[in-house]
């Protein structure tokens, strides 16, 4: 039995700072994004999809050119939920796989777009991050050097952040007023506790 926990919040929150803080923890974490890209890639069912709806510009020599999707799919809302239809369901079943393999009391399942891909069905804790807008801003402008009129363009596509927190179980501040550590660790203990009590549970129903 594997207790699983997602890892969410939106773009700029810091989401990944709180993976790699619970990776030092010796907590495995699976990056939902980084994944897909390899997934993009290397599935051939997933190339030949992508190829069907958006041309075969989409892989030059069996490589996927991101910019060329970007370009469709961030003008046009459809080809957006049209993209993520093809590789959300993939990648969950990757997760999946994943999480199976994984020994310790709890893993993680990173991804901005857990409630949209409907990944938080197979989750048993969901933690939030959250950071107010203003900041995200700033942040993903120094990260990735975009404007932020492109910046806001991503941040529109998210579900509304405030609403994103309620519907998790737990949410962490990274507003820069409370330490992140501190916060991380406390969460840590409690996942482990719940890892613990569930396994007791299962072990009953068997």
């Amino acid at each position: 039995f594997m207790y699983r926990v997602g890892l969410t919040g939106g773009i700029g929150s810091g989401k990944t700072t709180v993976a790699r803080i619970l990776e030092t923890l010796g907590i495995p974490v699976y990056y939902a994004d980084d994944a897909a890209k390899t997934i993009m890639n290397t599935d051939t069912g997933l190339r030949q999809q992508i190829i069907q709806h958006f041309g075969d510009a989409s892989y030059t020599e069996g490589q996927l050119q991101r910019k060329y999707l970007a370009d469709i799919v961030f003008s046009n809302p459809e080809k957006l939920a049209l993209l993520n239809s093809l590789i959300h369901p993939v990648t969950i079943r990757h997760s999946e796989e994943w999480f199976l393999r994984q020994t310790t009391p709890y893993a993680v399942r990173e991804a901005a777009l857990i409630f949209e891909s409907g990944a938080s069905e197979n989750l048993d804790f969901i933690i939030g991050v959250y950071a107010p807008k203003q900041i995200r801003l700033q942040r993903v402008i120094k990260r990735d050097g975009l404007t932020a009129d492109e910046v806001q363009k991503r941040m529109n596509r998210q579900i509304n952040e405030e609403m994103k927190m309620k519907l998790c179980d737990a949410v962490i501040r990274n507003d820069e007023q409370q330490l992140l550590i501190p916060q991380v660790m406390e969460l840590h203990e409690q996942l482990l506790e719940l890892a613990g009590k569930s396994e007791v549970k299962s072990k009953k129903s068997c």
